[in-house]
């Protein structure tokens, strides 16, 4: 990087100081991680904006262990003061005085070299991951403790006298049945709360209470009902915050390693894209999605999607849908021609065919043969 617009970066953009933290560790912050050395003391030339920060420990084989991360927004020029727990192996934020993150300013000169520089050649990339994930959304999904975990946290059940002596006649009794091998039981273990993402919920139920059997119909095979629903009672009915929360739960897959970020991913994509109803309020809004959707099926490999089982791509069978809600006379035109733009482009690129009809729709053949 040139020198000259290296020094400006360095003077306008945030720093996140982290203090104690391991050698040889794993930290990453949005699309590109570092195992640590022992001058590391943070990251310097951040963009101001929304980026999301990992860590994991690393093995004497250098096998990195299950990520944690956050998301945080950077302020131009801030600094961020963090410090490494030893005990928890987790990132707090320090409460310091103005007088102390003062100090810190003034002697931004002498840190600089403790501090990784961001990886400005995957911002890019970055931005077209999180261009909807906003400060206040991340307050609404983010778990209560703050922290995203790759696997899931558990605790122990608490015990009382009473559920001890229940358990023990209940291995008693177990006893005279089972091997002496099999007498030894793991400990009941429950999610340890506030580690859980708030993903919004998803209704299985698509309809209205006292629907009419033609609504019932309309809305058993068109999801805006249920988009709304979500729309109204998560987002204040703010479409942008859901696609913000389908980029978010893409990030928290791709980079935070959470595999039900990815099931939360799917659910999402697939209420959009059976919503026809929807396409034709918010046309803004679904040439976002189909922007989103662009840089999200780059990251990933193609087969990634195919069920195992069923041979079948769940996301092919999806964007039929969308595909075919495209169709409808009264799309937005322009809607409608970047959308089949990209189908067209999927099909080129992967070798997708969307004329095929998915399974689930195909006729039911019956047999009248006796």
């Amino acid at each position: 990087m040139d020198p000259e617009k290296a020094k400006i970066l360095f003077e306008q953009g945030a720093i996140f100081l982290l203090i104690d933290f391991p050698e040889e560790s794993e930290f990453g912050i949005d699309y590109h991680s570092w195992h640590t050395g022992p001058k590391f003391k943070g990251i310097k030339m951040i963009p101001p904006g929304i980026h999301y920060l990992y860590y994991s420990s690393t093995s004497k084989e250098n096998v990195s262990g299950p990520r944690s991360g956050f998301f945080y927004h950077f302020e131009a020029q801030q600094i961020a003061v963090t410090k490494w727990d030893k005990t928890l192996e987790e990132i707090h934020f320090e409460s310091i005085s103005h007088d102390e993150l003062q100090r810190y300013h003034c002697n931004k000169e002498n840190m600089d070299s403790f501090l990784g520089p961001y990886p400005y050649e995957k911002y890019k990339q970055w931005v077209s991951l999180s261009s909807h994930i906003t400060k206040d959304l991340v307050d609404i999904l983010k778990p209560d403790v703050g922290i995203i975990y790759s696997l899931d946290q558990f605790e122990s059940e608490a015990s009382t006298t009473q559920s001890r002596q229940e358990e023990a006649i209940k291995n008693t009794e177990q006893s005279m049945e089972v091997n002496a091998c099999k007498k030894h039981k793991l400990p009941k273990l429950k999610s340890l709360q506030g580690t859980n993402i708030k993903y919004s919920t998803i209704l299985k139920k698509k309809y209205p209470d006292g629907a009419t059997p033609g609504l019932i119909s309309k809305y058993s095979m068109d999801s805006s009902y249920v988009l709304e629903l979500v729309l109204t009672e998560r987002f204040k009915g703010s479409i942008e915050h859901l696609l913000g929360e389908i980029q978010f739960a893409f990030v928290c897959f791709l980079i935070g390693q959470n595999y039900d970020s990815f099931e939360q991913w799917k659910k999402l994509v697939h209420l959009l894209c059976t919503s026809s109803d929807a396409i034709l309020k918010y046309p803004k809004a679904y040439m976002d999605f189909i922007t989103i959707l662009h840089f999200h099926i780059r990251e990933i490999p193609s087969d990634f999607f195919v069920n195992i089982v069923t041979s079948r791509n769940f996301l092919t069978d999806t964007l039929h849908e969308l595909f075919q809600n495209f169709l409808n006379d009264n799309v937005d035109p322009e809607l409608k021609k970047k959308g089949l733009n990209f189908q067209k482009h999927l099909t080129k690129k992967f070798n997708w065919d969307f004329s095929i009809e998915p399974d689930e729709y195909a006729p039911v053949v019956v047999d009248l043969q006796m």
